[in-house]
């Protein structure tokens, strides 16, 4: 499994939020400027679905990333099986400096470990920057 992790420096119940709301998914999940996700619908529960739309700006392409909840512990943890087979695993933990919150993945066999890292830390990145700056 591939792991990115970050802290932010919000409350769980705020963190836990942003990151399950569609409202807020649009807004946060990108790797890059360049990027977008124009639509998510997230049925948090176990046996529910999500989907969302991640898309590059200019319209040159887009892909669907979707799946089911295997685990839903409400401002702990969430683990689903996504379309492809592979698993992710979320936790989210109160520490003395904010919410740290863990994903490991399973990686897919197209790019390199590397890249997927490096794409998966830079939406947990923008996460925090969204959740951070919203009042």
């Amino acid at each position: 499994m591939i792991t990115v992790k970050n802290t932010i420096d919000a409350p769980i119940s705020k963190v836990w939020e942003f990151w399950t709301l569609p409202e807020h998914i649009t807004k946060w999940n990108t790797p890059s400027p360049d990027w977008h996700t124009p639509y998510a619908e997230n049925d948090v529960q176990e046996g529910g679905k999500f989907k969302s739309t991640m898309a590059a700006k200019d319209g040159s392409m887009s892909f669907d990333f979707e799946g089911e909840y295997t685990l839903v512990k409400q401002n702990e943890a969430i683990n689903y099986v996504i379309a492809d087979g592979r698993k992710v695993e979320i936790s989210f933990k109160q520490t003395p400096n904010g919410v740290e919150v863990v994903e490991s993945f399973d990686p897919e066999t197209e790019n390199s470990e590397e890249m997927q890292r490096g794409g998966w830390q830079a939406i947990m990145d923008s996460f925090k920057s969204y959740v951070e700056s919203a009042t």
